[in-house]
């Protein structure tokens, strides 16, 4: 099948692509590495006017760390991520996670707020930056605003982000001393969407769970210092707080059964990570 006709806006500037959104609203779609939209376009699930290209606007393009946070601009692609030398020191869940997004083809096209904008409730990157408490900067011509990952992933495949706005960048707080994380996922076959994956974040008498391939949006869960047959207890409430729903993949007594086994696992290997 072949997309519906559409125009296409090459943005040379930040400004010029604000222009393109306010211009046509909800008729416009932003394109960055193409990895979503272009399926969509050609099963013309999406039928967008205008397509705007921002993958030529040198603003959008860097990795930034200052400060507490890194800054990941939107121009840039899961692999230059994967392959920055600070990964493993600074955000050390995208490292263990990055590797399971898709395969090695997708992830050189491939952006992080891409897939963040795409808000898959089974993809690894909304998981890890709910996960790591991350905010995304989103900006228009009415201004620049910042919305926590808690509150831009709002349903399946829908988000926060208003029609006129574009995502600039994420910013994910750098690694603190004596945290440990952990990322275990499952599926069909390597590079596929998840079935079910965890994400754990231990520091101090703090765990945090984050599980997505579940529910609508992935979901976070806080579990302080609990083990044992109350961390037992507290992951069977939160496996059947997520609403699992059987399909073609997956029964939802097998999600819940997931979500019970692994993620004590990978709530372990945090923990145990811890420095």
């Amino acid at each position: 099948m072949k997309p519906a006709r559409f125009d296409y806006i090459r943005a040379g500037d930040i400004a010029e692509a604000h222009a393109a959104l306010a211009d046509h609203g909800n008729d416009a779609r932003i394109i960055a590495g193409g990895q979503t939209l272009m399926p969509m376009l050609s099963m013309r699930l999406v039928r967008p006017k205008i397509v705007v290209d921002i993958m030529h606007v040198a603003a959008l393009h860097g990795i930034a760390a200052s400060g507490a946070d890194i800054r990941i601009g939107a121009g840039v692609r899961q692999a230059e991520l994967l392959a920055w030398p600070g990964l493993a020191e600074h955000l050390p869940l995208l490292h263990a996670a990055l590797p399971w997004v898709g395969h090695a083809q997708t992830r050189s096209r491939g952006t992080v707020c891409g897939s963040a904008a795409h808000a898959d409730p089974s993809a690894e990157i909304p998981l890890c930056l709910l996960a790591l408490d991350a905010t995304l900067e989103l900006s228009s011509r009415r201004g620049r605003r910042r919305v926590t990952a808690a509150d831009f992933f709002t349903g399946m495949m829908t988000t926060a982000r208003a029609d006129n706005e574009l995502i600039e960048a994420v910013r994910i707080p750098k690694k603190p001393a004596g945290a440990g994380y952990a990322f275990n996922e499952f599926g069909r076959r390597h590079g596929d969407f998840a079935i079910v994956a965890c994400a754990a974040v231990a520091s101090g008498d703090t765990t945090r769970l984050a599980v997505g391939g579940v529910a609508d949006t992935p979901a976070l869960h806080e579990l302080g210092a609990l083990g044992g047959k109350e961390l037992d207890d507290a992951l069977d409430a939160f496996a059947w707080a997520l609403d699992a729903r059987d399909d073609l993949h997956a029964t939802a007594r097998y999600r819940r059964e997931l979500v019970r086994r692994m993620g004590r696992a990978t709530i372990e290997e945090a923990r145990a990570c811890r420095d």
